[in-house]
């Protein structure tokens, strides 16, 4: 199974950041308080769990709980805000971003890979 990092820092998200120089970030914004969230985070949560070898990091912010972090990663990336949120960052850049209903476990193995390859 893959780590989720919860970014609950500047601090954190920048270091994420920069890590994406090695390794690219799958960001997801989560709103604790939307049942579209809810789904969209079990989906990514059954991606993880079968996601052995990534070829990505994954981290997770909580829209509410942390809005400087979330408004900062929109700022950044350029990328303007939805919740729920899946981004893809490499090299500091966004290379993708989609929300909603589009985050599924099939698109995550679309856009990701296929977990059980890993």
């Amino acid at each position: 199974m893959a780590e989720l990092q919860q970014l609950t820092s500047m601090e954190q998200w920048e270091q994420a950041l920069q890590g994406t120089s090695s390794k690219p970030m799958l960001v997801f914004k989560h709103s604790t308080s939307c049942p579209i969230s809810a789904g969209a985070h079990d989906e990514l949560m059954n991606y993880i769990k079968d996601a052995a070898d990534s070829p990505v990091d994954y981290s997770l912010v909580r829209v509410i709980e942390e809005r400087p972090i979330s408004n900062e990663i929109a700022e950044r990336l350029g990328v303007k805000h939805a919740s729920p949120q899946a981004i893809l960052v490499k090299d500091g850049q966004a290379v993708w971003d989609t929300s909603h209903w589009h985050i599924t476990y099939a698109f995550l193995s679309e856009k990701i890979g296929n977990p059980s390859q890993s």
